[in-house]
């Protein structure tokens, strides 16, 4: 009985020793690649040509547009798809010259560096809210005459307030002014993912009322619904990941040796959400007679 109970506690112990020893690896596995130059440049390079694919999906997209109904001016698909051309390129190229980019002097360059392509995904997006909101009121018969200087009113202030904190962490660059502006973008990814909630929401529930005979109906309401599950998401996991990288130097961002958490994160909040939103908005406007579906104002 004593010799199975020996054996017993021996076989715990091997166990708990193995267990130790894989974790340990999993581990070392972790820090030898962040640490690891060679892997920092393959990781970055690799979100470079993720971003650079987007980018390019986008503008064919806007070249088919213009293509398809070249008389009409800049209708919400074309500026969309020309702001994540624009957004997706200029995020490929700050990891082409991720390293490069690190070494900037003065620091805030790289802040400033950083922040503009994150600034411009949320007026990419704010757009798509801005466009359902129309759409709701007008379908409701309510004016839509503020959503607009709204819209732009909102983009002009988070702008405002961003090179506010610039100028203070140029002035005196201490952490504190790092945390509040990693805080407020926080709180506008917060908002933008809301933003989704509320008027993704409102008109995936009005087009459910739609006659089901409707001609669309099932389409669009499955376009809105997918499109509001995504964005609301990707939003806020980007709130959540910025409140984390504004207190725990672990998950921070803006640092060469975190090249794996960096993949993880712009996997997620951008490059994912991106695809799969130009993916599910790929259908091109009718020929004639557009809609207001389909034009901007």
């Amino acid at each position: 009985m004593r010799t199975r109970g020996l054996f017993l506690m021996h076989s715990l112990s091997s166990s708990s020793s193995a267990s130790s020893l894989n974790l340990k690896e999993a581990t070392n596995w972790w820090w030898d690649v962040n640490e690891s130059p060679v892997w920092q440049d393959r990781i970055f390079h690799i979100l470079a040509f993720l971003y650079a694919v987007v980018s390019v999906i986008a503008v064919i997209q806007l070249i088919r547009i213009q293509l398809r109904v070249p008389e009409y001016g800049w209708m919400t698909q074309k500026v969309f798809h020309f702001l994540n051309f624009v957004v997706n390129g200029v995020r490929a190229l700050v990891f082409v010259f991720r390293r490069d980019a690190r070494n900037m002097q003065p620091e805030i360059l790289q802040h400033i560096l950083l922040d503009i392509p994150s600034l411009a995904f949320f007026t990419t997006y704010a757009l798509l809210v801005l466009f359902w909101a129309e759409i709701y009121y007008q379908a409701r018969a309510v004016s839509t005459d503020g959503l607009r200087p709204s819209f732009f009113t909102i983009n002009a202030l988070v702008y405002v307030v961003q090179i506010a904190l610039w100028l203070v962490l140029w002035w005196k660059p201490v952490h504190v002014t790092v945390i509040i502006s990693k805080m407020f973008f926080a709180c506008v990814s917060l908002f933008a993912a809301l933003g989704f909630l509320l008027y993704g929401g409102r008109l995936f529930l009005m087009l459910q009322r739609f006659p089901v005979e409707s001609k669309g109906r099932r389409k669009k309401l499955q376009e809105v619904g997918y499109v509001t599950s995504i964005c609301f998401t990707c939003f806020l996991i980007r709130c959540i990941m910025m409140c984390f990288n504004a207190f725990d130097e672990g998950a921070n961002l803006d640092v060469l040796d975190h090249p794996i958490l960096n993949f993880i994160y712009y996997l997620l909040v951008e490059i994912l959400p991106s695809s799969l939103v130009l993916f599910i908005l790929r259908k091109l406007p009718p020929k004639r007679g557009i809609t207001q579906y389909h034009q901007i104002r």
